[in-house]
């Protein structure tokens, strides 16, 4: 029994998806890292008010730029990824139809949004010095839009050393930048949030370089109903899980004071390594789920990703909430002393987060159900925006964090039911 899972267990390193996963996870981490280190200097350079404000208008940019994917990004890894290899002119048609979609998108954001922002700032948080940092990060948006069309169109023609390679080298030139703001004495709340997107666009530049050349590729809307079939309910999903995941944020924003927010915002970052690495294996994951066409396959390659993804929660935990009291107070300052507490029950959501990729992946890219996720993530959105609310008068930023806690066991047990479930009859 030992010797096979000894045998099993090594099978797993050696596999070709482990060291897909290795390429990604070292280009997660060291952007993880190069990202915290720019929050760290953000968060030091503006102080708890600034950096809750800047913390704000970077919630919403991400949660508008995730609103305005509509599927695009699900699509783009699960058609380009079926035709690359077969049929390489449907591919690229599939690449423009989303490079479209994604621009227009952007146009329709500025258009609207520019008018609303004076509302937004002033009624809807009740903080009328936010309605410049939202119009900043309205320009922003296009940045989280492009960038995340560019990182997976590369994941879907499974170019994953180049999409580290230009996720770390971006997030080096930023950093730079900021050092070199900081010296001139030009850091503040409105560069900090230029300098977030900037370099977004930039990415977004770069990684068209290392697709296939697919501008100029005729009759891309002749595939826009096969392309609307399966992203209606991914978009009805992204839309739904966007406001989740940032919805503790917003929940923030509306009931606590800018420097309870920023000191809330330090959490979240430096728990976000986290869900940088459940993206890092989607990238994996995706394509080849998508591939499989039998259970044996599939469930065999379920089996040595789940047990990469629970060794890897198990030592995030037990290193991460020992280790923040020593980083939180050292390297953002005592002022950010109260973020280690709901930073530990952060770090544990996301570890639960990370235990249900390959059931989530399983969902969306095999068995491609992505209705399910509209359910799961609404429930989570419930628990989140009802549990969070309630309990942030009693526990103030800890209330929220204990929130996504439970939002996330939600969104794990399900999946896990469903998925065995399905299996189970298919095997019957």
């Amino acid at each position: 029994m030992l010797t096979s899972l000894r045998e099993f267990g090594f099978s797993v390193l050696r596999a070709k998806t482990f060291r897909q996963s290795g390429i990604t996870m070292v280009g997660t981490i060291v952007t993880g890292v190069l990202g915290m280190v720019f929050y760290i200097f953000i968060a030091r350079s503006l102080g708890p008010t600034s950096f809750g404000s800047f913390s704000v208008a970077i919630s919403v940019m991400t949660i508008i730029a995730s609103f305005g994917d509509v599927g695009t990004n699900t699509g783009l890894v699960k058609f380009v990824g079926k035709y690359y290899r077969n049929d390489d002119e449907k591919a690229k048609k599939f690449l423009k139809l989303g490079l479209e979609i994604k621009i227009l998108v952007w146009v329709l954001v500025l258009a609207i949004g520019f008018p609303l922002t004076s509302w937004v700032g002033g009624s809807l948080f009740g903080k009328p010095e936010l309605v410049v940092p939202l119009r900043i990060a309205l320009v922003g948006v296009g940045g989280g839009l492009l960038y995340s069309y560019s990182a997976h169109a590369v994941q879907a023609v499974q170019k994953f050393f180049i999409w580290s390679t230009v996720g770390v080298s971006m997030n080096v030139l930023r950093l730079f930048t900021m050092f070199v703001l900081i010296y001139l004495g030009r850091l503040n709340l409105y560069t900090g949030i230029w300098l977030y997107f900037t370099f977004l666009l930039v990415g977004f530049l770069v990684g068209l370089v290392f697709l296939p050349k697919f501008l100029f590729v005729k009759g891309e809307k002749k595939i826009l109903g096969e392309f609307l079939k399966f992203n209606k309910w991914v978009a009805v999903f992204t839309v739904v899980s966007a406001l989740t995941a940032r919805l503790d944020m917003l929940i923030t924003a509306r009931l606590l004071p800018l420097e309870e927010v920023g000191i809330y915002s330090v959490a979240v970052s430096l728990s976000s390594i986290v869900p940088q690495i459940v993206y890092s294996l989607g990238i994996v994951a995706a394509p080849k789920l998508s591939s499989f066409g039998n259970n044996v396959e599939a469930l065999k390659y379920l089996k040595k990703l789940q047990i990469f993804v629970v060794g890897l929660a198990i030592a995030g935990v037990s290193i991460g909430i020992p280790l923040s009291r020593i980083i939180i107070p050292l390297f953002y300052g005592a002022e950010y002393s109260g973020s280690i507490a709901p930073f530990a029950v952060l770090l544990l959501a996301q570890a639960v987060f990370l235990i249900a990729v390959p059931f989530h992946s399983a969902i969306l890219y095999y068995f491609s159900y992505p209705k399910l996720f509209v359910w799961i993530t609404f429930g989570q959105m419930v628990i989140v925006g009802t549990l969070g609310w309630i309990l942030v008068g009693i526990y103030g930023a800890m209330g929220v964090a204990i929130a996504i806690l439970v939002s996330n066991l939600f969104s794990f047990t399900v999946p896990v039911i469903w998925v065995y479930s399905k299996f189970t009859k298919q095997t019957d």
